[in-house]
């Protein structure tokens, strides 16, 4: 979870800046037409459609596969009948359906029958033996078999962005920081593997659990991330990915309330979601971190995040996750923007680059440093970064520098720094925000 130019938190592994943007209609722009609908339905509930159709067929390629046919389904019927009440559930049937017919016609259906069990009228279906650890939800099943060991940590990722988080492959591929090819090809080895080695639709138990849980905590990370701070559309926000999210990092949480770091990404997602409200303005306009109404931050969820870091351990042994929600405790326990102890977020940094070395955690720290010491001790920082070959079309980086040379006072070079910003994002309101930024370029920063 980043926040350049406003100031949160982050790895780097696809973060943002804290740019703003409520909730909005379900979870995306609304659409005039049909398809327009039908698009952001799909977009928001494909993960479920096709954790549904898994646990029935239990292959994920074939399970896509099914949600994509449903989808043409509805692509077929809905302009004639119009859109239903319901329009994810009614995908989700009819992915169900399609999936049941699947298995009758591919095995002989009595022995089936007892696979299937009750998802063929329709309900919960549950193979892992009941007990205090179990978990009866689809999705979870998703994360956990899409981060099976049998796959590599960049397949495991990339699979799990692109089934659970719904992105499209260049999505994944931004949140990665890879070419889009390069992200296509782990998507596709990782279903092959996960069909060649037979890999359960299920949540693991005991030491096979613990082995799992950090490729999980991991990915779960990303997909709020993603709904954090899209990568690309009008929205800044897909409020659908950070609810999943943010509700499997509880879950996680209390399957396993011994793990510091499930405890952590938890605090870390219940602090950053305690935002939304204030990102953005009337109008609809991003709302950068300086100028939020902080009365607008959700104290509840402020509150549930606190809880869950006192419960990450010693801070002394804080991981990456935790390091993180500690930054973003801090951006909560400051009354106004000014008050906020930049030093110490600029500490943490420094001690979440030393456990999780990413480029962009440099650049977070880089803009703490700036406001604890100034603007000309952060710009070394910032230009050591240009030569990271994983920042080399990564916006926030020109928007960074921007901000720097904008508050030195080098206003043509902080115009072309932003405008090299808004010529990187493919998200339409960060583009917009930037181009403003570079016709005021002589205005103080947020």
């Amino acid at each position: 979870m980043g926040d350049v130019t406003a100031h949160g938190t982050g790895t780097g592994r696809g973060a943002g800046p804290d740019r703003g943007s409520g909730p909005g209609p379900g979870r995306g722009r609304g659409a005039d037409s049909v398809e327009g609908v039908l698009d952001t339905v799909f977009r928001a509930e494909s993960p479920r459609i096709v954790a549904t159709a898994a646990r029935i067929v239990r292959d994920l390629g074939i399970a896509e596969e099914i949600a994509q046919d449903a989808l043409v389904t509805a692509l077929e019927q809905w302009p004639r009948t119009g859109v239903p009440e319901r329009p994810g559930a009614w995908l989700t049937t009819a992915a169900r359906h399609r999936a049941v017919d699947l298995v009758r016609r591919r095995e002989t259906y009595a022995r089936k029958l007892t696979e299937v069990g009750r998802a063929l009228t329709g309900e919960a279906y549950d193979p892992e033996p009941s007990g205090p650890g179990d978990i009866d939800d689809d999705v979870l099943r998703l994360v956990f078999t899409t981060c099976h060991p049998v796959l590599s940590a960049g397949a495991r990722t990339a699979l799990t962005l692109r089934l659970v988080g719904g992105l499209r492959t260049d999505e994944v591929a931004r949140a990665l920081l890879v070419p889009t090819a390069t992200a296509a090809a782990r998507i596709t080895r990782a279903k092959r593997t996960l069909a060649g080695a037979g890999v359960e639709f299920e949540v693991p138990y005991g030491e096979e659990r613990a082995a799992r849980l950090g490729s999980v905590l991991e990915v779960v990370y990303l997909i709020f991330n993603e709904g954090y701070a899209a990568t690309s559309g009008d929205d800044l926000l897909r409020p659908g990915l950070c609810e999943d999210a943010l509700r499997l990092a509880r879950v996680l949480a209390a399957l396993v309330p011994g793990e510091d770091e499930a405890q952590g990404l938890a605090a870390l997602l219940e602090l950053q979601a305690a935002r939304t409200a204030a990102r953005t303005g009337p109008d609809g306009r991003p709302v950068l971190l300086a100028d939020q109404d902080r009365r607008r931050w959700d104290r509840s969820l402020v509150r549930r995040g606190f809880a869950a870091l006192e419960r990450a351990g010693d801070p002394r042994d804080y991981g990456p996750y935790a390091l993180q929600a500690a930054v973003a405790a801090c951006h909560a326990r400051a009354a106004s923007y000014g008050e906020t102890d930049w030093a110490l977020i600029a500490a943490l940094y420094g001690r979440l680059g030393a456990v999780a070395p990413f480029p962009v955690v440099e650049l977070n720290r880089a803009v703490a440093v700036s406001r604890a010491e100034g603007p000309a001790a952060a710009l070394p920082l910032v230009d050591a970064l240009a030569a990271v070959p994983a920042l080399a079309r990564y916006h926030l980086l020109p928007s960074v520098r921007g901000d720097l040379l904008a508050r030195l006072g080098r206003t043509a070079e902080a115009r072309a720094e932003f405008e090299r910003a808004a010529s990187l994002t493919r998200n339409g309101s960060e583009r917009a925000l930037l181009l403003g930024r570079a016709r005021e370029t002589g205005a103080p920063p947020p």
